[in-house]
């Protein structure tokens, strides 16, 4: 029996591989990094080379942009620009167009990831003031964020295996704008698109109701201290309002001297020492006590209070049985103890009017728990609470935007002159984050996505395979067969269609990586300029926009827009044929055959 080449054995495994992403039943970490294991027992990857991918530099690029991200994230840089830019009272398509735009320029220079993650809130608390589900704004800034993400080389992954890969084949990596040109073009058209036309596409299936009652369930009543540097003048009660409804929070009334004034105390002077009581979910809470300048209860015990390292803001319910079950927070004197302070409590949609630290505590009621990761846990522990997953509130630092944002300019600038290379200016950025305190060390591995670093790592090895015994080679040669006697955009238009139905299902790092040598050797055997086909290869495999699984943010946005997997072609399809039509002649005219 004849045992099949290595070309052929390299076919089937990213055969498998493919089927196994595709199909989604194992961790798609688990099956790179398998098939890694099982080319190297097959010799089709040379022992010495097996883990070269996890040292190489397109691996240490994406974890240092994940906590760049992450930084300028904590230090309330994005959110000081976003929130002055986002008004619920305009109308549809020019409230989709501005926040399509922010989107797209935040996924230029941040992960288009964490771009999602801080719009999101916004678009759908502009939706619910404008009585309106936020499924018709919700797709077309995911897919905007995508689209900015092609402006740069760090704004998405496959741009920047692009960039190493030619680094490591013609010796020279693009630079930090060479993908502007024609990422911008596309991300243009691609925002106009969604913004006059493509919103119109998707149904209108959520009742403004449904998210009103989604809304209240999660809202809590908590106490802010107001501090000797809160207000410069003294101000009303009432005087906050504005602000508070730009927060979407809700004034209850306000606390002097351990008594609650009578009524809402809306013509009572704010003075130092009080408390606020506010009623809002926990994201709202943290935006008014940091915008306003407040704290919390207990914060001395907090060093630098509400600005703290590395506080949060979780949710917990309370059991039946639990400890704190029929007892309040100072009887179990929860704050000296664990150093962690109760925020805030919701009990169905109920208002009190008693102190949230003298409120006996009841079975169902979900607690708002402030104070680090570390002591949160322990303190969960301890009362028999139960944290809810997924429901934690980042407290940000909003005295550092200016720093973080001259860091980043900085680190970028030293990228675009050539100084130092993109991974070393990205790692020292990060240095000068943790020394200023806007992410922890224990911050700095999370905010790495450690499945995609091993995604990566795990095919570099294979790709290279894959180059080696001449796949790429002989895909690129039956491309080029298919599109002999037309002209060479036919050719890159053909390798563009199919890398991005690829990216429609498969991970676009992995897209990217078996994209790019065929796109390689299409041009060898053309006698075409190969960064015509690389730049081709990259913009293709950054636009997954025909189901919810090809790229991370079409999958989060899936539940809160109340869509259907057959939503998503009726706005990604004419888009992807968009983005087909305005890229390859953006390509033909930057980057000439």
């Amino acid at each position: 029996m004849t045992f099949p080449s290595e070309q052929t054995q390299v076919f089937l495994l990213l055969g498998a591989v493919v089927v196994l992403l595709v199909w989604g039943r194992f961790r798609y970490d688990m099956v790179a990094f398998g098939a890694l294991m099982l080319a190297a027992i097959l010799g089709l990857v040379p022992t010495e080379s097996v883990f070269s991918g996890f040292g190489h530099s397109a691996v240490a690029i994406i974890a240092l942009v994940l906590i760049v991200s992450r930084a300028l994230s904590s230090s309330g840089a994005i959110e000081l620009v976003a929130s002055r830019l986002i008004n619920p009272d305009r109308p549809l398509p020019l409230h989709i167009a501005i926040i399509a735009s922010v989107g797209a320029a935040l996924s230029a220079i941040i992960n288009n990831v964490a771009a999602l993650a801080l719009l999101m809130p916004l678009d759908i608390e502009a939706a619910n003031k404008s009585k309106r589900g936020p499924g018709q704004s919700l797709m077309p800034l995911s897919f905007a964020t995508i689209l900015g993400g092609m402006i740069t080389l760090i704004g998405t992954p496959p741009n920047i295996v692009i960039s190493e890969y030619r680094s490591d084949v013609m010796g020279q990596p693009f630079r930090m704008l060479d993908f502007a040109p024609v990422g911008l073009a596309v991300a243009v058209v691609g925002i106009a698109f969604v913004s006059v036309a493509g919103w119109r596409l998707l149904p209108k299936r959520a009742s403004i109701a449904d998210y009103e009652q989604e809304l209240r369930k999660g809202r809590y009543v908590a106490e802010l201290r107001v501090g000797e540097q809160s207000f410069e003048d003294d101000i009303l009660v009432q005087d906050l309002y504005p602000k508070a409804d730009e927060a979407d929070i809700h004034l209850l009334g306000l606390i002097r001297n351990g008594k609650r004034r009578p009524g809402l105390a809306m013509r009572e002077t704010v003075r130092a020492g009080d408390f606020l009581v506010v009623e809002g979910d926990p994201k709202a809470i943290e935006t008014f006590m940091g915008q306003s300048a407040l704290d919390f209860a207990g914060s001395d015990l907090h060093e630098g209070g509400v600005t703290s390292r590395g506080l949060e803001i979780k949710e917990t319910i309370v059991p039946d049985g639990a400890r704190i079950q029929n007892r309040t927070v100072r009887s179990l004197q929860l704050l000296s103890r664990h150093s962690v302070s109760l925020l805030g409590v919701a009990r169905e949609g109920q208002r009190f009017r008693d102190r949230v630290r003298l409120l006996t505590i009841r079975a169902g009621d979900v607690l708002l728990l402030l104070g680090t990761p570390e002591r949160i846990e322990a303190a969960t522990e301890w009362l028999g609470v139960l944290p809810i997953e997924g429901r934690s509130t980042e407290v940000i630092q909003r005295g550092k935007a200016g720093l973080s944002i001259a860091l980043f300019i900085a680190a970028v600038a030293l990228a675009v002159f050539g100084l130092v290379p993109l991974s070393v200016a990205l790692g020292a950025a990060v240095i000068g984050y943790v020394v200023l305190g806007l992410v922890s060390g224990r911050e700095v591995y999370q905010s790495v996505e450690w499945k995609v670093i091993v995604l990566l790592a795990s095919l570099i090895p294979l790709a290279e395979a894959f180059e080696r015994t001449g796949g790429a080679e002989l895909l690129a040669g039956q491309i080029a067969t298919l599109t002999d006697g037309y002209p060479g955009w036919v050719t890159l238009a053909v390798l563009m269609l199919v890398t991005m139905t690829m990216s429609d299902f498969l991970n676009n790092v992995a897209t990217t990586l078996i994209a790019a040598p065929i796109g390689l050797s299409i041009a060898a055997a053309t006698d075409s300029n190969p960064d015509t086909y690389l730049m081709g290869v990259a913009v293709a495999a950054s636009c997954a926009f025909l189901t919810p699984i090809g790229h991370k943010n079409n999958t989060i946005i899936l539940g809160p827009g109340s869509y259907r997997f057959g939503d998503y072609w009726r706005i990604g399809l004419p888009l992807e044929v968009l983005v087909i039509a305005v890229s390859v002649p953006a390509l033909l005219i930057f980057w000439p055959l």
